[in-house]
C-alpha cells in the first residue's frame, strides 16, 4: 500500500487542479461525502443523531461544512463550532461555509466563547475533527489547544477529517497536543503520520477515500510502502518440488560470548526455521560445548578465543576459508563489546564480501567507527538498530531518531550505501536508493529479550536463500511480526518470548503462501 507524506499530498492536489482541472470545491465536496459515508456506516444507525463538528478556517474546516451540509440533508442534528470569525474565511471553505444554515453555526474566535459548547459535544452521538489538516508543521496552541482538550475530554465518538487535529503527517509525532480519533477518514492515500507512532495510536480506525484525484496527478510522486500481506506476498520465492539443502544457502553466523550464548542460539535456531539449507554458527572455540547443546541442525564452527569467552583474542581463519561455501553471513548477536571483540567485528565488515547483516553488539562496534562502512566488501549489507544502537551510529540521541525514524533511516542508508532496519513499532526500512517501507506487522509482546537476534536470523537465511537485501529486508520484518502476530493470537501478548517467535516462523510462511 502507497504512503504519502503531507506535502506529497498537497503537491498532488495542486497538480490536480493547476494541470488536471479537477476544481478545488470538487475535491472538498467529495471528501466530505466520504467521511459521511464513513461516519453514517459506523455511527448512523436508526434514530435521529446529532453531530458536533469543530471546524478551523482552512480547507479542513472546509470538508467539515461540506460533512455538516451533507449530514443535515440525511436528516441529523448539526452544530458547527468555527474557530475563527466569519471574515476569516476565504476559498473553497467559504463557498462551503455559505451553503450552511445559520442557525447550525457558531462562531468561537476566543477560548471563552467556545468554552460555553462543552456541554454540546458531551451531548453529540459523534464529533468531526475538521481543525488542522496535514500541513500543520507548528505546535498547536491557544484556542486550537482548548479545542484538542474539549473534543478529547467530551467521551464521545471522534472521527477526524483527513488526520487527527495535532498529529504531523510526516512523522506522527504530536505537536503539543492532539486529538485522540476513533476513527480517521483520509483522502486518497493514507500519510506516514496515520501509521508511525504515536500518531498510529491517535489515528484509531483509519478509512482511505477516493477523492477523484486523477491517476495521472500521482505519477512521479514520492511514497512508502506500507508493508502487509497483500504488499509481502508477492516476494515469496515458492520452492521448486525437485529441491535439496543446497538449493536454499547456507549462512554463517558469527556470534556469541560468555553470557550470550542465548543470542547466538537464537539467531542460528530461527534461520533454521526461516528456510536456510544450512546454517553454521561460529562461535568462540570455548563455549562452543554450550551451543552443541543449544542448537541441532545449525552445525558449529569454534574459533579460537585463547580460552576468554570471546572473539578477537586470536586471529580467525582467513576469509576465503571462513566463507568458503558460504551464502550469506551475521555478524553480532551476542558478540560482546570487549574492545578487541569490537576491532574484530570493523575488520570482518571491511573482509566480508558477502551479503552480511550486522546486528547488536555488531552495531556498537561498528558505532565506535561508522566510517568502517565506507569501507565494507559487502554490496549487499544490512544494519538492524533499534533506537538507541541508531543513535550511536549516527552520533545523534534517541529523541532526535524517534522524531524523525524515516528521515533519519533514509539518510544513513543513503550515506553509507546500504539497507538499514530501524526497529520498533512500525518498523522502518530503508534502502540505498531512498526507498522507504514501514511494517504493518507486529503487536506489542515483543518487547522482550531476544527478539532483535530472532530476526538477525531470519534475514541471514532469505539473503542466503537469494533474497536481494531490501526484499529480503522488507519480507524478514513482516515474517518476523507476523509470526509474533500468530504467537498473540493463540496465547496473548504478555509473556511472549523471543523462542515462542522462532517457533512460529514457518507457520507465518505457510499463512502468507495460503492468504
Amino acid at each position: 500500500m502507497k504512503v504519502i507524506t503531507g506535502e506529497t499530498m498537497q503537491a498532488i492536489d495542486r497538480r490536480a487542479i493547476g494541470e488536471f482541472g479537477v476544481p478545488g470545491l470538487t475535491l472538498m465536496e467529495n471528501a466530505g461525502k466520504g467521511c459521511v459515508e464513513a461516519i453514517v456506516a459506523a455511527y448512523g444507525g436508526t434514530a435521529v443523531r446529532k453531530a458536533a463538528i469543530v471546524a478551523g478556517k482552512g480547507n479542513n474546516g472546509g470538508d467539515g461544512y461540506v460533512i455538516a451540509r451533507l449530514l443535515r440533508e440525511r436528516g441529523w442534528q448539526v452544530a458547527v463550532l468555527i474557530l475563527a470569525r466569519p471574515e476569516e474565511i476565504g476559498g473553497d471553505a467559504r463557498a462551503n461555509l455559505d451553503c450552511l444554515d445559520e442557525a447550525t453555526l457558531a462562531f468561537c474566535p476566543e477560548q471563552e466563547i467556545l468554552s460555553r459548547y462543552a456541554q454540546l459535544l458531551k451531548e453529540a452521538d459523534v464529533i468531526v475533527d475538521a481543525l488542522l489538516g496535514t500541513g500543520l508543521k507548528s505546535e498547536v496552541r491557544g484556542i486550537y489547544e482548548k479545542a484538542v482538550a474539549l473534543i478529547n475530554g467530551a467521551g464521545r465518538p471522534v472521527v477526524a477529517v483527513d488526520i487527527p487535529s495535532g498529529i504531523d503527517a510526516n512523522t506522527g509525532n504530536v505537536l503539543g497536543s492532539a486529538v485522540m480519533a476513533d476513527l480517521t477518514v483520509t483522502f486518497a492515500f493514507p500519510k506516514c503520520g496515520h501509521l508511525l507512532y504515536p500518531g498510529a495510536e491517535y489515528t484509531g480506525r483509519l478509512q482511505v477515500v477516493d477523492i477523484g484525484i486523477p491517476p495521472e496527478a500521482v505519477a512521479g510522486m514520492a511514497s512508502c510502502e506500507f508493508l502487509d500481506v497483500a504488499a509481502i506476498k508477492p516476494l515469496l520465492q515458492r520452492r521448486n518440488r525437485n529441491s535439496h539443502k543446497g538449493s536454499y544457502g547456507h549462512c554463517l553466523i558469527v556470534a556469541g560470548s560468555t553470557g550470550k550464548t542465548g543470542a547466538a542460539a537464537m539467531a542460528a535456531n530461527s534461520a533454521v526455521r526461516s528456510g536456510a539449507g544450512l546454517v553454521t554458527l561460529a562461535v568462540p572455540a570455548s563455549l562452543n560445548p554450550i551451543l552443541e547443546i543449544k542448537t541441532t541442525e545449525a552445525m558449529t564452527l569454534p574459533l579460537a578465543d585463547g580460552g576468554k569467552g570471546h572473539l578477537g583474542e586470536a586471529p580467525l581463519p582467513p576469509p576465503e576459508k571462513l566463507l568458503a561455501g558460504r551464502n550469506a553471513v551475521a555478524l553480532g548477536p551476542g558478540i560482546g563489546w570487549h574492545p578487541e571483540t569490537a576491532r574484530l567485528v570493523r575488520q570482518l565488515v571491511a573482509e566480508i564480501d558477502l551479503p552480511l547483516v550486522a546486528d547488536a553488539d555488531g552495531l556498537n562496534a561498528i558505532s565506535e567507527d561508522p566510517s568502517v562502512l565506507l569501507k565494507k566488501a559487502s554490496a549487499g549489507m544490512i544494519l538492524t538498530p533499534h533506537p538507541g544502537e541508531m543513535a550511536r551510529l549516527a552520533g545523534t540521541t534517541v529523541t532526535a531518531v524517534e522524531a524523525d525514524r524515516i528521515g533519519v533511516a533514509r539518510e544513513f542508508a543513503a550515506r553509507y550505501r546500504l539497507c538499514l532496519v530501524l526497529k520498533g513499532a512500525r518498523t522502518v526500512i530503508a534502502a540505498p536508493d531512498g526507498q522507504i517501507a514501514i511494517n504493518g506487522s507486529g503487536n506489542p509482546g515483543m518487547a522482550s529479550g531476544g527478539m532483535g537476534d530472532v530476526l538477525t536470523g531470519i534475514l541471514a537465511a532469505l539473503l542466503a536463500q537469494g533474497y536481494a537485501p531490501y526484499d529480503a529486508c522488507r519480507f524478514g520484518v513482516f515474517i518476523h511480526g507476523h509470526a509474533a502476530d500468530l504467537v498473540a493470537a493463540d496465547k496473548g501478548e504478555i509473556g511472549m518470548s523471543a523462542v515462542d517467535v522462532q517457533e512460529r516462523i514457518p507457520y507465518a510462511f505457510k499463512h502468507l503462501m495460503e492468504s
